[in-house]
């Protein structure tokens, strides 16, 4: 079933397009996530979800009924939506408990277990003003959960998280959807962060709808450099370059090549050669830049085998072999 239509909308803001006609749906159940840089429109497309800001053009259905804005509803927005913005916005000075006692629609039991889930039962008994960014925006998430959504729209949920944090906050957003039922549609900046939990990715760039697909097919296929830069590091090859890399690789264009996708080894014959230029240790990998002729190349290795100035053989794997249109 699909909870989610979005038709053909748009909006404008005094006059300027932020949002060009859009079409989407969201199937019950489904992970999507919204991805692109800061003033793509990714936030503007929830609060238009939720009714808080007036369509220009379209229509948005949640469950089958239609979202009516600020203009058509002394009260906006779509039964059964839930929306977690970037502020937690909850009250001050007030317990953790008396905030979600207002708030539940549940049974105690039932709440008291989704405290669990939300890893904030510890946190009964603090005041809000006493609670870390992170601690505010889960009690947030429960308050939310306690009315029972069938669809929850995350704004940017992990952007102010730390390393830890954020992990954790990830864990939840995908018990949610798996031990609540809830349907799940979030936005983010940073589209490494929601690889490994979308169903599917849309592309968003200037309002416009860039591309939509399976994380692991927009990782190895993106339809242009902005997208590509957004799912990770890369390099592009050029020329004489190219050619060495890609030998008998049909058409003209530039050669898409991520880093874990780049193969060294000990110098031989027949293979292009490359001269490291720095080696920079992160943890699980040690990331290389390698100078060939006219391309510094961005490369992985697991051990720590290489030095700078030592030249080494340079080889890519096959499914790297991906073209982008020449670039002007």
């Amino acid at each position: 079933m699909e909870l989610l239509e979005v038709n053909n909308i748009s909006f404008e803001e005094r006059g300027i397009p932020v949002i060009q006609p859009l079409s989407f749906g969201q199937q019950m159940g489904q992970k999507l996530a919204l991805v692109g840089e800061s003033g793509a429109g990714k936030s503007t497309i929830l609060q238009l979800i939720m009714g808080m800001i007036q369509l220009s053009g379209g229509e948005i259905r949640v469950a089958g009924s239609r979202v009516r804005g600020p203009e058509e509803a002394l009260v906006p927005g779509p039964v059964g939506a839930a929306y977690l913005s970037q502020k937690s916005d909850l009250p001050k000075f007030l317990r953790v408990e008396q905030v979600l006692g207002y708030a539940s629609k549940r049974p105690v039991a039932e709440a008291h277990s989704l405290y669990k889930l939300c890893r904030i039962d510890h946190l009964l008994g603090r005041r809000t003003d006493q609670l870390s960014g992170g601690e505010q925006q889960r009690v947030a998430l429960a308050r939310l959960l306690l009315g029972q959504p069938q669809l929850l729209l995350l704004d940017e949920p992990f952007s102010n998280l730390d390393r830890v944090h954020k992990r954790q906050m990830q864990a939840i957003i995908e018990e949610v959807g798996i031990r609540l039922g809830v349907t799940c549609l979030l936005v983010s900046h940073e589209a490494t962060d929601v690889l490994g939990w979308a169903d599917e990715l849309l592309v968003l760039r200037q309002g416009h709808l860039v591309q939509r697909d399976a994380p692991e097919r927009i990782y190895k296929e993106p339809v242009d450099e902005y997208t590509a830069a957004l799912l990770g590091d890369y390099t592009l090859v050029r020329g004489a370059d190219r050619y060495a890399l890609a030998p008998g690789l049909a058409g003209d264009g530039v050669l898409l090549v991520r880093p874990e996708q780049v193969r060294l080894g000990p110098t031989a014959t027949g293979e292009p050669l490359g001269t490291v230029q720095a080696v920079r240790f992160l943890g699980s990998y040690y990331e290389l830049e390698v100078q060939l002729a006219i391309t510094l190349l961005r490369a992985r290795a697991t051990q720590p085998n290489f030095e700078v100035g030592q030249q080494v053989s340079v080889r890519v794997a096959p499914e790297a072999r991906w073209l982008l249109p020449e670039l002007r």
